[in-house]
């Protein structure tokens, strides 16, 4: 019964910000959880099964991404973990597909961000936000203190699609107030040049920060399916540009699959991680991307 929340066309349906991101979670970790065998491996001598109802501050998520079982800490640990979510609120982000889809890429960006944030919450991790198009927007300063997760929600409930797209004002705020090192996620549709992304997120790397970045397309943005052609319109600039259906299922796919490819490669040489998901991917499985991502930061 829980599982079917997890779908994103349903949680639209759910107005409250808040309840979507404690269903998302508890569905998830309900949704993985698995009988123990600590035959698996000896590091699992110092863990116990996760059951429903135990404390998730102390469930042990990078063994979850090599094992895809939970279970949790015999002793308490002080991660100390600061979490840092850039989201994405250019016009770009206001797409969405077909008029069956319910969700915009907005919208699955928050549900994912307010999501991670809560997971973060639970675990008394700092948490905070900074969101973007063209300018910071919103700037929510990383803290553990009770309160700080409604704060992020409240600022998610604002972001709503704006300017144009422009990744180095945010990240040369991000720095300026970069205190202590941390996890840095990056929600985005990354409508620019790969090098030119990367370039600009790299330098947060070096200063001893895991950078994640969650890539979010509408389906029909990495594989169009035209019955005519049509007039396109960028959101972000208004340039018109007529599309057939021939060059969306030949030349414009081999253009988003090589962005595709480049996004990834450039990401990986520079020590980032990254992650692409759609709007139409159960949420569980864009949690599960990334503490996979996040696992496999060196």
């Amino acid at each position: 019964m829980t599982q079917r929340f997890l779908d994103p066309q349903v949680l639209a349906g759910i107005a409250n910000l808040e309840l979507t991101a404690k269903t998302v979670v508890d569905g998830f970790i309900a949704g993985h959880h698995r009988s123990p065998d600590f035959g698996f491996s000896q590091e699992f001598a110092e863990y116990r099964a996760y059951t429903p109802g135990d404390d998730l501050r102390y469930v042990d998520w990078n063994v979850y991404a090599r094992a895809d079982r939970l279970y949790l800490k015999r002793y308490r640990g002080e991660t100390n973990t600061r979490l840092t979510i850039l989201l994405d609120r250019s016009a770009s982000m206001g797409y969405k597909g077909a008029a069956e889809r319910i969700l915009r890429k907005i919208d699955y960006a928050r549900f994912l961000a307010a999501s991670l944030a809560y997971l973060a919450h639970q675990q008394r991790d700092a948490v905070g936000l900074i969101s973007f198009d063209d300018d910071v927007r919103d700037y929510v300063e990383p803290s553990s203190r009770h309160g700080q997760w409604l704060k992020v929600l409240y600022s998610l409930d604002r972001s709503e699609p704006g300017q144009r797209t422009d990744f180095a004002r945010p990240f040369h705020h991000f720095q300026q107030f970069l205190q202590r090192r941390g996890i840095v996620l990056v929600v985005s549709d990354f409508y620019a040049p790969a090098a030119e992304v990367v370039n600009t997120v790299a330098p947060l790397r070096h200063r001893g920060n895991d950078v994640i970045l969650m890539h979010v397309l509408d389906p029909e943005e990495v594989e169009p399916r035209l019955g005519g052609s049509r007039i396109l319109i960028d959101m972000e600039t208004g340039a018109e540009l007529e599309v057939s259906p021939e060059y969306a299922a030949g030349p414009y796919r081999e253009k988003m699959r090589a962005h595709l490819e480049e996004m990834q490669s450039k990401a990986s040489g520079a020590g980032l991680g990254y992650a692409l998901t759609l709007t139409n991917q159960p949420l569980d499985e864009a949690l599960r991307k990334y503490l996979i991502v996040r696992e496999g930061r060196p």
